[in-house]
């Protein structure tokens, strides 16, 4: 980095705190010099680490206005896109409509943004004008699992469509789904967009006028794209530069970082529903069998005379694949099924029997994808008026069929490609399950498949290849190390990693663990415990936010109180988040006290600042049985290893989930209050003392 740029930095971080007349935080300050150190190495040929940095920014820090002054003017230097993900709405709303426009206003850094969203967000026109014609072909879009979409109605839709298109007409709408004034039900916006399998881009007689393609022309000049983890990903897991730019040309920003492993996992994990899929080959087989516009089109005879048997052998393999898992799985003898829904596979091996029928399928899938993409470069040719005896709007009718019918192989090959292999060599291991769902009079089978870490994924997609990447949150450590990161990011251990304080002072709170004759391994007594003591814990402050690890739980200590207390406490559940917060803040407002009972969701971004939260109760220790397929994989394979996978993993995510809960009760420099943790574990375990240890420096008051 040259001089002119670090000084750039520098003006431009004084000029900003001096124009909003704010104070300089340390932390803020520590945090600029950090991501300006670590995006230098981009430029250096000599640097000895990667372009990365990892923060953990304390709550108060100021990490937006941090990292935005630091990475705008290196990514303008070099030339680089600064691509800002978030993984919530609200994050990303605020960034664009607030962050941004003051930093430029007030920092003296010269740069154009936009507000990057996927194709499913915008309506596509062509769908649009089908839908109002009613000359859409019977089923021309094939959802990748149809049982998971429901038809909208006609008459329900058509009301929504005509003012759709009515308002892009005027004017008065961009296309924008967030940008509609109404609620659209998900099934009319269904019908009423498209994925990037089934546009048909350039080509498309609509172009001028599309939402989607003039959105993602403005990303083309902006110098700062703001977007969301999960956009970033799909692009990543397309080969990157198909939605964003290049990722070599991209200096990445994740705000709330602490989310990218398991938003990454999801991304790259597969699944098939085996009877879905056999009705899918059927649906398809149909479809050609109405494909009398395609006759007169020699170039694809061929392909078109062998596809309906194709389809038919895919499906009798799949009925094949289905025999075997009844045989396989025998839901009256499965112990504990009603509760779990699924059937793992220990450490990811699949029985020879369905192996050699996920064999069958690889193979099947391969030739029928290779017939697929034949037919849409054909009716690529046939929109530009290429083939002889076939209209261009039959071609691009058509280009959406095999569009639809490709992205739903190319998803199961996926996964019947992730069966198809010798477990032994992985290291890690996948997680390979099956959920059992209800169909009709019996059950259907959803096979499942996903890596433990998202580790190999994101060296292979992310770090490997960006320009430079910047991940932040409060809290990036567990038990204040960054190994949790690590392991499950795969974040190179050359990066530099950064923990920044919060500007607030902690010892203006207290952190409280009562005397308690019993913990929550007697669950009962410990409900019963916590209904004994909390109306003493809520009449000392208005504000108070219970968070509860477990639904059952918080419903038994509610029914246990709620004969003084139904009027004071909001249970989530019963109302939306949102309208839970507002009747919280409303509460508190007119001098009432109100107490919120909340899961997880409610302990993480929820910002009551001041008598809103003064009080945070946190009824126990909230480790997370490792229940979930993928969870009871990683576990058993750390276990493998000859770890402790208590140690290793739940008491780490703990750590974490502890600090993000008691990370609600101070939202200003000037709150104080009170965290309660009503677990003894805290005390009693070995553990314990190293949870304790990573929570702020409250007070302590430990019976």
């Amino acid at each position: 980095m040259d001089d002119l740029t670090k000084q750039q930095i520098r003006d431009a971080y004084f000029r900003l705190i001096e124009q909003k007349s704010l104070s300089p935080r340390w932390g803020q300050r520590q945090m600029v010099a950090e991501v300006a150190k670590a995006l230098a190495r981009m430029d250096d040929p000599t640097a000895s680490g990667s372009a990365v940095c990892v923060v953990e920014a304390g709550t108060g820090t100021g990490k937006t206005i941090a990292y935005a002054v630091a990475a705008i003017p290196v990514a303008l230097a070099l030339g680089k896109k600064l691509v800002v993900s978030t993984a919530t709405i609200a994050l990303q709303e605020q960034f664009v409509n607030k962050d941004l426009p003051d930093i430029r206003k007030h920092s003296g850094l010269d740069f154009d943004f936009v507000l990057a969203k996927g194709r499913r967000r915008y309506v596509c026109l062509s769908r649009l004008d089908k839908e109002l014609a009613g000359s859409a072909q019977e089923q021309s879009l094939i959802p990748l699992y149809p049982d998971e979409f429901d038809q909208a109605d006609s008459a329900a839709a058509l009301p929504y469509y005509n003012a759709m298109l009515d308002a892009l007409g005027r004017g008065e709408w961009d296309g924008d789904r967030d940008n509609w004034d109404t609620e659209i039900p998900e099934d009319v916006w269904f019908g009423a967009t498209t994925d990037h399998r089934q546009c048909s881009g350039r080509r498309c007689p609509n172009i001028g006028q599309c939402s989607f393609y003039r959105a993602r022309d403005a990303l083309q000049n902006a110098d700062v794209i703001v977007t969301n983890h999960d956009l970033v990903l799909s692009d990543l897991a397309l080969g990157g530069g198909a939605i964003l730019s290049a990722p070599e040309e991209t200096v990445y920003v994740f705000d709330e970082g602490h989310h990218l492993a398991d938003k990454a996992l999801n991304h790259f994990s597969g699944y098939c529903r085996v009877t879905a899929s056999v009705q899918w080959t059927e649906e398809c087989r149909k479809q050609l069998r109405q494909g009398a516009s395609l006759a007169s089109c020699t170039s694809v005879t061929s392909v078109l005379d062998n596809l309906p048997r194709l389809f038919e052998d895919v499906g009798g393999a799949l009925e094949q694949a289905g025999q075997l898992l009844d045989e396989l799985i025998d839901p009256e003898q499965l112990s504990g099924f009603a509760d779990r829904q699924h059937y793992r596979f220990p450490e990811g091996v699949v029985p020879d029997p369905l192996r050699q029928v996920a064999g069958t399928l690889v193979a099947l899938y391969q030739k029928l994808l290779a017939q697929l993409q034949r037919l849409e470069r054909a009716m690529e040719d046939g929109m530009d008026g290429d083939v002889t005896g076939l209209e261009k709007a039959d071609a691009e009718n058509w280009y959406t069929v095999f569009g639809a019918m490709l992205s739903r192989a190319e998803g199961s090959l996926a996964l019947w490609q992730e069966y198809d292999v010798d477990a032994a060599m992985e290291d890690p291991p996948h997680a390979r399950w099956i959920n059992l769902i209800e169909a009709g009079q019996g059950i259907s089978y959803e096979l499942r498949s996903s890596p433990i870490l998202a580790a190999d994924i994101l060296r292979e997609h992310l770090w490997d290849r960006a320009a430079a990447v910047v991940a932040t949150s409060a809290t990036m450590t567990a038990l204040n190390s960054f190994e949790r990161f690590i392991l499950h990011s795969g974040a190179p251990e050359d990066s530099v990693f950064k923990v920044v304080p919060s500007p607030f002072d902690y010892s203006n709170a207290t952190l409280r663990v009562p005397a308690m004759a019993c913990d929550p391994s007697d669950p009962a007594a410990h409900t019963e415990a916590l209904i004994a003591l909390m109306p003493d814990l809520f009449v000392e402050f208005p504000g108070t936010l219970v968070l509860f690890s477990s639904r059952r739980q918080m419903h038994e200590v509610y029914e246990g109180l709620a004969g003084g207390w139904a009027k004071t406490i909001l249970v989530q559940g019963d109302y939306s988040k949102q309208e839970t917060l507002r009747r919280h803040r409303e509460a508190i407002d007119q001098g009432r006290s109100s107490i919120i009972f909340g899961l997880a969701s409610f302990a993480e971004g929820v910002d009551l600042p001041g008598d809103y939260c003064s009080h945070v109760i946190i009824a126990k220790i909230p480790f997370a049985v490792p229940d979930t397929p993928l969870e009871s994989a990683l576990a058993e394979w750390v276990e493998a290893r000859g770890g402790n996978s208590f140690m290793e993993l739940s008491v780490p995510d703990a750590a974490l989930k502890l600090v993000q809960a008691s990370g609600r009760l101070l939202r200003t420099e000037q709150d104080s209050g009170v965290v309660t943790i009503l677990d003894r574990r805290l005390v009693t375990r070995r553990y314990g003392k190293a949870i304790l240890d990573s929570l702020p420096a409250f007070k302590r008051e430990i019976a």
